[in-house]
C-alpha cells in the first residue's frame, strides 16, 4: 500500500523486509552457546584408538597425560582431573574386538616361573663371566703380552654379551623403543673408565704413559661388583614398577600420584645403593683394596647406570642418554685438561685435576663426574617418573611380564 508521502505501508499480516522482526523474549534470556554441546566428543575422536584398545581407564589416563593433558586441561572438559576424564572416555568408547587368544592353561604359572628363573640367571650371568675372566687373566700372568691381551679381550667381549642379555630381559627390558644409539657408547666409556681410568689418569699426571711398554692396570674389584650389581638393579626396578602401578590405581589426581611416587623412587635408589655398597665392600675384601675413593666412584657410577636404565625403561631414553653423556664428557675433559696442560703457557689448566687427584686419589675424578650426573638424573626422575605416562598397566599374562 502506497502512502501520500510516497512510502509504502505493510498490509495486515505482512512483514516488511526492511524492518527486522522484534526479538523474542526468551532469546535475550538464553546465553550464547560457544563450542560443542558435548566437549568430550572431540577428545573421543582424537584419541579413538587409545580408548578403543585400552584395557582399563588407567591406561587411557596414562595416554592422555603422555599427550600433554593435565588436570587443568581436564577442567575445560568439565572434569575435575585426568582420571575422571579417562573414566568417562573408557565408559563411552566401545572396546575394540580383541584378537583371538588361546584359553589359559590350568598350569599357566609353570612357564611364568620358568621365565622368572631364566631372567634371574641371565642377570647373574655378567657377574659369573667377570669372575671367570679375572681367573683366566690370573692364570696367564707368566704368558706373553699377546696371550694376555687376547684373554682380556675375549673376557670383555663375553662380558658385554652377558650384560646385553641381562638388560634385555625382565624389569630392565626396554618397552618404549631402543632409545638413542649413542647411549651404548656412553655406557661403554663410563664403564671402561671405571676399570682403567684411574691407571690412565695416574700415568698422564706422571708424564706418561710410556706406550706400548706400559701395561694397563685394571681395577678388578669395582668391575666385579658392578657386574654382579645387575641382579639387585633388576630387583629394585621391579619393586619400583609394581608399586608405581599400585599407586597409579589408587591415586585420584596427578598431584596425588606425584606425591606418592617420589618416595618410591628415592627408596628404590637407596635400596640399590645399599646393595651395591655391600657388593663393593665384599669385592674389596676378597680381591684387594684400592684407593679410598675407588668404591665411592664405583657406587656413583652404579647409581648413575641404575637411574639411567630406570628412566629408559619407563619411556625417557633421551634423558638417560643425556645423563650418561654428561658423566662421560666430564671424565674426558679431565683427561684432556691434563694433556693440554703440557703445552707451553697452559700448565694452569691441569691444576684443578691434579689437585683433586692428589687430595683424594685418581678415582675422585670419576666420583665427582658420576655423582653430578646421577644427581641430575635423580632430579629428572623426580619429575618425569611421577607422571601417569611413566606407569603403564602391566602386560597381559605373567609370562609376558617376565619374557626374556
Amino acid at each position: 500500500m502506497t502512502t501520500p508521502e510516497g512510502g509504502t505501508t505493510a498490509a495486515p499480516g505482512e512483514v516488511r523486509a526492511d524492518r527486522p522482526a522484534p526479538p523474542r523474549k526468551d532469546a535475550a534470556a538464553r546465553p550464547l552457546r560457544r563450542g560443542p554441546a558435548d566437549p568430550v566428543r572431540t577428545l573421543m575422536h582424537h584419541h579413538q584408538e587409545l580408548c578403543a584398545r585400552a584395557v582399563d581407564a588407567l591406561e587411557i589416563a596414562a595416554g592422555l597425560e603422555a599427550h600433554g593433558v593435565t588436570d587443568r586441561t581436564a577442567a575445560r572438559f568439565r572434569h575435575r582431573d585426568v582420571f575422571s576424564l579417562a573414566e568417562e572416555l573408557y565408559a563411552r568408547v566401545p572396546r575394540a574386538a580383541p584378537d583371538a587368544a588361546p584359553a589359559a592353561a590350568p598350569y599357566a604359572t609353570a612357564p611364568a616361573r620358568r621365565s622368572r628363573t631364566v631372567c634371574g640367571a641371565l642377570q647373574l650371568l655378567p657377574g659369573a663371566v667377570c669372575v671367570a675372566a679375572v681367573a683366566a687373566l690370573d692364570s696367564v700372568t707368566t704368558a706373553t703380552p699377546a696371550v694376555r691381551t687376547a684373554v682380556g679381550a675375549s673376557g670383555l667381549v663375553l662380558l658385554a654379551l652377558a650384560v646385553r642379555l641381562g638388560v634385555r630381559s625382565g624389569p630392565l627390558r626396554l618397552r618404549h623403543g631402543t632409545g638413542p644409539r649413542t647411549a651404548g657408547l656412553w655406557v661403554c666409556w663410563t664403564a671402561g673408565y671405571a676399570v682403567y681410568g684411574d691407571w690412565l689418569l695416574g700415568q698422564l699426571l706422571a708424564g706418561g704413559p710410556d706406550l706400548p711398554h706400559a701395561a694397563p692396570r685394571a681395577a678388578v674389584a669395582p668391575a666385579v661388583a658392578l657386574a654382579f650389581a645387575l641382579a639387585p638393579a633388576a630387583g629394585c626396578a621391579h619393586w619400583f614398577t609394581v608399586r608405581g602401578r599400585r599407586v597409579l590405581a589408587a591415586s585420584r589426581g596427578l598431584e596425588e600420584l606425584a606425591a606418592r611416587v617420589r618416595p618410591l623412587l628415592l627408596a628404590a635408589t637407596l635400596l640399590f645403593l645399599a646393595a651395591l655398597a655391600a657388593l663393593l665392600l665384599g669385592a674389596e675384601a676378597v680381591l684387594g683394596r684400592g684407593d679410598v675413593s675407588t668404591p665411592v666412584a664405583a657406587a656413583a657410577l652404579g647409581v648413575l647406570l641404575f637411574l639411567a636404565r630406570l628412566l629408559a625403561v619407563h619411556g625417557f631414553p633421551e634423558a638417560a642418554a643425556a645423563g650418561l653423556a654428561s658423566a662421560a664428557a666430564l671424565e674426558a675433559l679431565a683427561l684432556a685438561l691434563v694433556l693440554i696442560a703440557r703445552l707451553p703457557g697452559l700448565p694452569p689448566l691441569g691444576v684443578p685435576v691434579e689437585a683433586l687427584a692428589t687430595a683424594a686419589g685418581p678415582a675422585a675424578v670419576p666420583a665427582v663426574a658420576c655423582t653430578a650426573a646421577a644427581l641430575g638424573l635423580l632430579v629428572c626422575g623426580l619429575r618425569a617418573l611421577t607422571g601417569a605416562c611413566a606407569h603403564w598397566p602391566a602386560p597381559s599374562g605373567t609370562a609376558e611380564a617376565h619374557r626374556p
